[in-house]
């Protein structure tokens, strides 16, 4: 049975009051197990997440400033000083951000703080992607070919490029979720696919190491959830199937992987145990595989929990946030593998719904203010988000609105459920990803299991798909921007200096007077409207790099610049041939969506 729901659990380490380090759903998340079972919660906050819904739901909560991850969530002495200051005995790092830090998790631990996650020296093994390789190997677990050290410049790259073959892809070394990775055809890209990938790596996770594997032509991803203790006991949960991606990102993910030969998810399923045993493995964790021709290869292992988590949740009926926070807390685990074989029943599915609009298959990435949200309800259904109706998804995170997650007797009925279920979700204000998840799931192709991680960008077909633009902000809203006031405040006589965040404006203008503009929309060229030829931002973004100059010759769909959104770098290329007439953006700016970056005429 899994751990009982108590008020007062009875911890071997006494566990009072969790700090999440982290933002949005996975915050949100971990909250709502901690007070379930009694435990006093502590968030932490960017400038721009002052009023997320994880903010709102903590006990207590604490500012870092900034608005970027590097300027606060990933600012490791902010969040030591938020630790300190709480007073929380415990840490849980949620996923992404610091999550596979050793070093933060070191940090943590010399505070006499629990860090809800893996002993870090098993981190430093497995969290690496290319020690956790060594690993696999050590364990005998077959692996992708690839290098085993991390890769020192683009003429190493080449070098294996040329003798092992083409495509290649080169991944960020410590990181997951499809951040830090690009596949190179030939050896003409390796140059700025390398750069690339460890700017976006040093931006998601701090660091920008990176290794290279042979890039597989069609594969399947199937993983292992697992759970360890401190006394040594590791189960695995269940498999799950992530193959329905884009840009090496999950769509849709479901539990148990369906349709493998008999008894490899078995085999799977040890050998990600025998691999967490090897480094000493404690806490919930992921074994990654590449699934062709009725073979696996390992890929590589998430130290932490896995955004789709929850899928494995629903056909075992255990809390994996729960487990975490007893193994840290020192509890054995409370099932053999046999009782959690037995546990599982029905299927799973779990549908990502991104900021993302994903007319004519770009799904291009969409922040903006979420005016309504209205989730889905019914027997089998489970929505965890980050957001509420009039919340805004900043360009500066990750893109994820919500998680959609339904259960079913059989895997024909899961998907006709998370049918159902999506046609009821309303998402509206910025353009999401359920028009491409509504057509993956109604595909022949996904009902067959005749599809890989290449499928949804190669094969299916999202030419039809017309996205509604969120109409722009009004220019008299009625709610004004609010800045900071310091000011001085008694509480039963005791002084405090504190900050404010108030309306910049009266919100009752005075009579006759014309309301100010909530925000200047950025001056277009070409008297008001965008000159032929003129490049615009698809979104709102911060400007990487310029690749042109003015007076040069570009052919069509040749690159014009690099335009980071939502942690995530796209190329921006000329629609038409011509000469470079202007360039208006430089490297660091930030512009909007609509915005000309350029003109070629």
């Amino acid at each position: 049975m899994p751990f009982p729901s108590v008020t007062a659990p009875t911890f071997a380490v006494v566990l009072k009051k969790i700090l999440i380090a982290n933002r949005g759903e996975i915050a949100v998340r971990v909250i709502r197990a901690a007070r379930e079972m009694g435990i006093e919660t502590v968030a932490v906050y960017s400038e721009l997440d002052r009023d997320a819904l994880h903010v709102r739901l903590a006990d207590e909560a604490y500012a870092l400033g900034g608005s970027t991850a590097a300027e606060s969530y990933i600012d490791q002495d902010k969040l030591i000083d938020a630790i300190r200051t709480s007073g929380a005995d415990a840490v849980h790092p949620g996923y992404g951000f610091f999550s596979e830090n050793p070093d933060f998790a070191r940090a943590v631990a010399a505070m006499g703080v629990e860090f809800i996650g893996p002993p870090p020296e098993s981190m430093d093994e497995m969290s690496d992607k290319v020690s956790s390789r060594q690993a696999a190997i050590r364990g005998g677990a077959p692996i992708v070919p690839g290098t085993t050290e991390f890769a020192t410049g683009p003429d190493e790259i080449r070098d294996f490029g040329n003798e092992h073959g083409w495509p290649l892809v080169i991944k960020a070394a410590f990181g997951g979720g499809g951040r830090g990775m690009k596949v190179v055809e030939s050896a003409d890209e390796v140059d700025n696919a390398l750069a690339s990938a460890q700017r976006e790596a040093k931006s998601f996770f701090g660091r920008d190491e990176v290794y290279i594997e042979r890039y597989l032509t069609w594969p399947r991803h199937v993983e292992i959830q697992l759970v360890g203790d401190k006394q040594g006991n590791c189960v695995w949960i269940s498999s799950r199937d992530c193959s329905a991606q884009r840009r090496h990102q999950k769509l849709i993910e479901e539990a148990p992987a369906p349709m493998l030969p008999d008894g490899l998810e078995e085999a799977m399923g040890e050998a990600a145990v025998k691999a967490a045993k090897a480094v000493g493995y404690y806490g919930a964790g992921t074994v990654e595989f590449i699934y062709q021709d009725g073979e696996f290869f390992f890929l590589e292992m998430n130290t932490r929990l896995q955004v789709e988590h929850c899928v494995s949740e629903m056909i075992t009926d255990i809390d994996l946030v729960e487990w975490q926070i007893r193994v840290a807390a020192g509890e054995e685990l409370p099932m053999t593998q046999e009782q959690v074989d037995a546990s599982r029943r029905g299927h799973s599915i779990e549908i990502r719904i991104n900021a993302e609009d994903p007319a004519g298959g770009k799904f291009l990435p969409a922040p903006g203010p979420i005016t309504k949200v209205i989730p889905p309800d019914g027997f089998g259904v489970r929505w965890d988000t980050g957001y509420l109706s009039g919340d805004e998804i900043s360009q500066f995170y990750d893109n994820l609105v919500g998680k959609l997650i339904v259960w079913g007797r059989t895997r024909e009925v899961a998907i006709a459920r998370a049918i159902r279920a999506l046609d009821e979700l309303v998402v509206e204000g910025v353009a999401t990803t359920i028009p491409a998840d509504l057509a993956i799931l109604k595909h022949p192709d996904f009902a067959a299991m005749t599809f890989s991680t290449k499928w949804v960008e190669n094969t299916l077909d999202l030419s039809g798909i017309v996205t509604t633009p969120a109409a722009p902000a009004s220019d008299d809203d009625d709610a004004p921007d609010l800045v900071r006031r310091d000011t001085t405040v008694e509480v039963n006589g005791k002084r405090f200096d504190v900050s404010m965040w108030v309306p910049d404006q009266p919100v009752v203008a005075a009579a006759g007077a014309a309301p100010a503009k909530k925000r200047e929309k950025r001056a277009a060229s070409g008297g008001g409207g965008a000159a032929s030829g003129s490049i615009e931002a698809p979104m709102q973004g911060t400007i990487v790099k310029v690749l042109v100059e003015v007076g040069q010759e570009v052919e069509a769909g040749a690159g014009i610049l690099v335009l980071e959104a939502m942690k995530m770098e796209n190329q921006i290329n000329a629609e038409t041939a011509g000469t470079v007439k202007e360039i208006k953006v430089a490297a660091g700016d930030t512009v909007g969506g609509g915005d000309v970056l350029a003109v070629i005429e």
